[in-house]
């Protein structure tokens, strides 16, 4: 499988011309992850001694930041460097931003910035529940977090400044993963969803996509035979380089890797260049019925 569209890209706001920029949309929207192998996000001298892994506070697998909110949680720093590394995230999110801009103008009226990550704790070897383990192969979807068919892209930066590069592994298409645990999804009982919301045990309310994408996510992780012997392909992201993916399509598994920066950003399905990429209109079409 060849699922990386490399892209030589040196500034986070290049521009491009109009078909290069379709071209890349098609690719990403159909699964490819777009790789930057030249494009580093540069931290300052004050910035290079948050590359260490005291600044977590032990308990989350990363920091996070809210752009929208400008806060910053998860970490041990205090004060001013509390303050320095919030201002360093936020310089990521806006430069994550710039570069979904320039490969993907259309998406520039609708997407809207999630939360942005900082891990720079060691990711092999990390101990975790099968559910919540990134190290099994997996697509996006979150337990608490509806978010009724939106698309989940991402844009990865590692940062480590030793040369060790981010492993991942790939799995086989999302269209094969839907079918392979189509009749493991079990049923969405009738006022369940309202039944969560108002406990606040999700934040908003369950759509049917977003009960069949959890029940997906969890299935692949679970089955210990499926993480064996599904396909799957060996990638690794040298230091200093950069990747776009919207990780709610494309079944991945992250293995290693220390100090990677992390922008969510949401898209509205209406906002593709092509919908019929979107998990949403795939699994509507698998199950024949609208699920949201």
């Amino acid at each position: 499988m060849n699922q990386l569209t490399t892209l030589e890209v040196t500034q986070w706001n290049q521009p491009h011309d109009a078909e290069k920029t379709r071209q890349v949309t098609r690719e990403l929207e159909a699964g490819n992850i777009l790789f930057l192998p030249r494009l580093n996000f540069i931290l300052n001298h004050d910035e290079a001694r948050f590359l260490a892994p005291r600044w977590s506070d032990g308990k989350s697998k990363n920091v996070s930041y809210d752009p929208n909110a400008a806060q910053i949680r998860h970490t041990s720093a205090q004060d001013d460097d509390r303050r320095q590394l919030a201002a360093m995230m936020a310089r990521y999110s806006e430069r994550a931003r710039e570069l979904v801009m320039s490969l993907c103008p259309g998406y520039a009226l609708h997407l809207h910035s999630g939360l942005t990550s900082f891990r720079p704790v060691e990711t092999r070897g990390r101990e975790s529940s099968r559910r919540k383990d990134d190290s099994r192969l997996h697509v996006d979807a979150f337990a608490s977090r509806p978010n009724h068919g939106m698309r989940i892209l991402r844009v990865f930066c590692n940062v480590n400044p030793h040369g060790a590069p981010r492993v991942w592994e790939l799995g086989e298409p999302f269209e094969a993963v839907a079918q392979r645990f189509r009749s493991r999804v079990p049923r969405q009982w009738p006022g369940s969803a309202r039944l969560l919301e108002r406990l606040r045990i999700t934040k908003g309310y369950r759509s049917a996509y977003d009960h069949v994408m959890l029940s997906l996510h969890d299935q692949a992780k679970l089955d210990n035979g499926y993480q064996i012997n599904a396909p799957k392909t060996r990638v690794e992201f040298p230091a200093h380089s950069t990747w776009l993916v919207f990780t709610d399509r494309v079944m991945h598994a992250a293995l290693a890797g220390q100090f990677v920066l992390e922008q969510t950003f949401y898209l509205p399905v209406a906002a593709m260049q092509d919908e019929r990429y979107s998990p949403l209109r795939i699994l509507e079409a698998l199950y024949q019925r609208q699920l949201v």
